[in-house]
């Protein structure tokens, strides 16, 4: 395929699979969007919101619609790392003869939702960060390889709600994309309720393959971005450092992998909108989702009430300044 038919069969594919995911989950398109997309970029994503906005269901919507595995775990201050990840155990053989044996946890499957996060210890957050970025497990000294495609959706409560743990910043930064689950409108909650108290069951149906998700990230990768839009996104990514204008609201700013992030989301972006190659609006788009994670706020920032998205709109705005008119800035 040319780049024209490669950018319309993305669409036609990401499409399909929101409009199936639509039937089950009642607004939260942009959060649909993203959880696409990061499947789309071999990316996790963090959600955070309320319990019981549908975040567990979209995740077994989302692996129906794509036949692949997918798999929960539910963290708790007392979850272990073996609980996760898997544990050798004494097995014993029809022979009699005794060996270690490697019992696989729930993390191998697809699509994993790991259910209200930070309620887990750092120990045991912690047990995700080799699978999420190496795609394989260590036990016993041996590797066990991760199925591909997979993705882990994490969950997480406002940090002020009591008994949790704030999330590591190292894994932090694994997180493709965070997105803020926002409570349904009046008539959002209406249709749910209908939905879930009727006798009318709706079934998703599969309308893509495994394969087809990971021809999907090849899509993806081969979109381009020019030097002036690349030199944008940088200068935004840089923007997001203590030694930036910025600075005094940040105690640490965006790592390499952010820079990463906001390219790759602003390519899925490009795609959406039948182009293939990426613009400065694209750049524009991708860069909360794919930062609000990755900064640190000062404590002056939060005497002045700001936010993580409040100040990635400062910085924006100010890369956008300096675009306009480099000279005066």
């Amino acid at each position: 395929m040319n780049a024209e038919q490669s950018s319309q069969w993305f669409r036609d594919r990401f499409e399909a699979i929101s409009t199936e995911v639509a039937k089950t989950i009642v607004g939260q398109t942009d959060v649909v969007e993203g959880v696409l997309m990061g499947l789309a970029a071999n990316g996790h994503i963090l959600l955070e919101g309320m319990p019981g906005l549908g975040k567990t269901l979209l995740v077994r919507t989302l692996a129906d619609a794509v036949s692949l595995d997918s798999g929960r775990i539910q963290f708790t201050p007392d979850l272990m790392p073996a609980d996760v990840t898997g544990t050798n155990i004494l097995s014993q053989s029809e022979s009699g003869e005794r060996r270690f044996e490697f019992r696989r946890g729930p993390v191998f499957t697809n699509i994993l939702l790991a259910d209200e996060i930070n309620r887990a210890t750092p120990k045991t957050q912690s047990s995700l960060l080799e699978a999420m970025q190496e795609r394989f497990v260590t036990a016993g000294g041996t590797r066990h390889q991760l199925d591909e495609p997979f993705m882990v959706m994490a969950t997480q409560n406002p940090i002020e709600q009591e008994g949790t743990y704030p999330l590591p910043e190292a894994q932090l930064d694994r997180f493709f994309l965070k997105l803020i689950v926002p409570y349904p409108s009046r008539s959002e909650l209406a249709t749910i309720v209908t939905q879930t108290t009727g006798v009318d069951e709706r079934l998703v149906q599969s309308v893509a393959t495994k394969e087809e998700v990971l021809n999907m990230r090849h899509v993806v990768r081969e979109v381009t971005v020019a030097q002036n839009v690349l030199d944008f996104a940088l200068s935004i990514v840089l923007g997001t450092q203590p030694s930036s204008t910025a600075g005094r609201y940040l105690r640490y700013g965006a790592s390499p992998r952010g820079a990463q992030a906001i390219v790759t989301a602003a390519k899925i972006f490009a795609l959406l909108d039948n182009r293939y190659n990426v613009a400065k609006e694209d750049v524009v788009k991708a860069a909360k989702p794919a930062l609000r994670h990755r900064i640190g706020l000062s404590f002056e920032a939060e005497a002045d009430g700001k936010t993580h998205d409040t100040v990635l709109d400062d910085v924006i705005a100010s890369v956008e300044r300096a675009d306009r008119d480099p000279i005066s800035v």
